[in-house]
């Protein structure tokens, strides 16, 4: 499949491997889309998985409503449902990053039927976040989440001069030219930006939207090189898992684990979906 639709929107999606394989659905971050796996999905095929990675809501061209209601967390699990339904799959292994970890917690939470195993890449169960935030660093670092709230100026700021604020901040972590550039132009097309900054901007509905605890295996990779997310998020979250749970620390790797350690991600997802 290369699409889905729910609610009039249309979604992209990459789908590789054998198509009787294990399926393994790969959810991106801000702000990426679903070529953040493109080095990791090579070695899942060769294990014999199926990947479906689509390209989120506000980075699908066809999936880009207006209004930060739309980005609540309730809906973007749902179109992962979506997803699955029209895949013909009644359950699937998650994998998510940044973002996409996000989703992959309230799935697993909200809808354990549905999920076999859960990888989440950089992000801390929420709870655990919520925790860091007032024993840490954590706030300090998340400060641009307070930023993206404002309306309009972080477009601005960010796809001033060619996007040259944007491609500052992902060349600083290291990330290949080619791929920072894919990455601002996807942000340059009409209604992108605002799309990606609206999962921030439903941050207020977080509260709604309660993250309860986990009961599905999870396997949890933080990397230590990463300026937006500390360890005591990665270390208070097992405490929200009631279920085998891994936490899989990455040296030195920036925030950018997909694309920047695929290698270790793919061996580490292939032997979690294999011993759940």
């Amino acid at each position: 499949m290369d699409s889905f639709r729910r609610n009039g929107l249309t979604f992209d999606v990459l789908d590789g491997g054998p198509s009787d394989g294990e399926p393994v659905v790969l959810l991106h971050g801000f702000p990426q889309d679903a070529t953040a796996w493109k080095r990791v999905t090579p070695a899942l095929h060769q294990h014999g998985l199926r990947t479906l990675a689509p390209d989120q809501r506000g980075y699908s061209p066809g999936a880009r409503p207006s209004g930060r209601s739309a980005y609540r967390l309730r809906e973007t699990t749902a179109d992962v449902l979506a997803l699955l339904d029209a895949a013909g799959l009644t359950s699937a292994h998650i994998v998510g990053h940044d973002w996409g970890a996000a989703v992959g917690w309230a799935l697993a939470a909200w809808h354990p039927d549905r999920v076999r195993t859960l990888s989440a890449l950089s992000v801390p169960h929420p709870g655990a976040m919520a925790k860091a935030m007032v024993s840490s660093d954590q706030a300090l670092r998340s400060y641009y989440m307070a930023l993206f709230q404002l309306p309009v100026l972080p477009e601005r700021l960010l796809l001033a001069d060619d996007g040259a604020v944007l491609r500052r901040f992902l060349r600083s972590d290291d990330l290949p030219g080619d791929v920072v550039d894919h990455y601002v132009a996807r942000m340059q097309e009409p209604g992108a930006l605002s799309g990606a900054l609206g999962w921030y901007r439903a941050l207020p509905f977080a509260a709604r939207d309660r993250i309860g605890r986990v009961r599905v295996p999870t396997l949890h990779l933080w990397s230590s090189g990463d300026v937006a997310l500390n360890r005591a998020g990665a270390e208070a979250t097992a405490s929200f898992v009631d279920a085998p749970y891994r936490l899989e620390i990455l040296d030195g790797v920036p925030h950018w684990i997909p694309e920047l350690a695929p290698d270790r991600v793919a061996e580490l997802v292939t032997a979690h979906v294999r011993t759940a």
